[in-house]
């Protein structure tokens, strides 16, 4: 019997939604994988030079281009076409408006197309975005996620793992709330090897006298920004972060990842969309996972949702006329 291909359709044929398609292709994450951007001719040229991998690939993926209306049968439709920053700005923030605009008119009729799938979200200031997408969409919460802190709490942990001379993947800790200005390290519940790092260091202070958690954090906060104004924009990250979520719905792996999840009464937030820790299965976020944050890490996590709530009321009203905002 014929097994159902695995389809993914990618919005934005730029740097972020070719540097996704590459690693899904390498990766044999899904069986085919559309193409779609603003400039059709683009989209084609994207599909093509991917579908050339497929010689050195363990998996044959099909490539192709599409467009909005042809997404009625894929499984996951993902969003990373958005407005890029220009010199000077450093705040996803400072993207929002032209962004959500542009969600409208990739979500609309992606939904119209007859689309029942999960939609996976890129585009800053990703979380006001995902809840965007969320309430022009009308799905169910667990079917639209975003790329939220999964890419930073992967920072996190390549910092973490250069101090300590480990591999990154014995790390294991999370940046949450907001992707952007207001994120933050939850150190609780960061460990190494099983064993939490506040535990480390408390025992082995002269082994790391110079270790500052602040810096750390800062530095995972920045990396994005250290990236873009080095090279104009962030891929191969991001990318793989993309391509590791669509693994763990297409296969439902049941994966726990820090993803921008919309929040009802987890962590005393009701009406937001922020990054927080989650398994992912076949129907998109299975569970959120709540940790018990000490009392100064719940107050940065309520700040940064109130910044990533204040961009919500910036935009909605705009985008969604008559829309009530909570």
């Amino acid at each position: 019997m014929r097994r159902k291909s695995r389809k993914v359709a990618i919005v934005g044929a730029g740097m972020v939604g070719a540097g996704c398609a590459y690693s899904m292709i390498n990766q044999s994450i899904g069986d085919e994988i559309m193409m779609i951007g603003r400039t059709h001719e683009r989209a084609v040229a994207q599909a093509l030079d991917l579908s050339h991998c497929m010689e050195f690939t363990s998996h044959r993926t099909k490539v192709y281009a599409g467009t909005l209306q042809d997404c009625g049968d894929m499984d996951i439709v993902i969003i990373t076409a958005g407005a890029n920053p220009v010199p000077g700005q450093n705040n996803r923030m400072n993207i929002l408006h032209e962004t959500a605009a542009i969600a409208r008119e990739i979500t609309e009729p992606i939904v119209a197309s007859g689309f029942n799938g999960v939609f996976i979200v890129a585009a800053n200031p990703v979380d006001v975005i995902t809840h965007l997408v969320w309430q022009i969409s009308g799905f169910p919460r667990e079917r639209v996620i975003g790329t939220g802190t999964s890419i930073d709490s992967s920072r996190l942990k390549t910092l973490l793992s250069d101090v300590f001379s480990i591999d990154p993947r014995s790390v294991h800790g999370y940046a949450l709330g907001e992707h952007g200005e207001s994120q933050f390290v939850a150190w609780s519940h960061v460990t190494i090897g099983g064993k939490p790092l506040l535990h480390i260091l408390d025992q082995h202070t002269a082994r790391f006298p110079d270790l500052n958690l602040d810096d750390i954090a800062r530095k995972t906060k920045d990396a994005g920004w250290e990236i873009f104004t080095r090279k104009g924009n962030t891929q191969f990250g991001i990318g793989n972060a993309l391509a590791y979520i669509a693994r763990s719905i297409l296969n439902d792996e049941q994966r726990i990842i820090a993803v921008s999840s919309i929040l009802e009464g987890e962590y005393g937030q009701h009406d937001v969309c922020a990054g927080v820790p989650a398994i992912i299965g076949g129907e998109g976020i299975k569970e959120i996972i709540e940790l018990q944050l000490t009392a100064e890490e719940q107050v940065k996590f309520e700040y940064s949702c109130q910044q990533i709530r204040s961009g919500i009321e910036a935009v909605l009203p705009v985008i969604i006329p008559n829309s009530d905002v909570v």
